[in-house]
């Protein structure tokens, strides 16, 4: 290691981050994935297994809000 370092063409915060935008993997059980796989695939010519996943813990979200009420 050296004793001095040049950091006069440095870039603060190059390679930072925020916590909030980063993309936390979520990993689906493998009946889960499974069932959406197989029925909603053949069925959907726009199938995109993230988008029907968010829309259900959507729909979720929205009867729990009404079931708290």
């Amino acid at each position: 290691m050296k004793k001095e370092y040049d950091f006069t063409d440095a870039q603060q915060g190059k390679f930072y981050r925020p916590v909030e935008e980063l993309d936390i993997p979520i990993y689906l059980d493998k009946e889960v994935k499974s069932f959406f796989m197989k029925n909603i695939k053949d069925k959907r010519d726009d199938f995109s297994l993230s988008k029907i996943i968010n829309s259900l813990i959507k729909q979720d979200i929205e009867i729990s809000k009404k079931l708290a009420y």
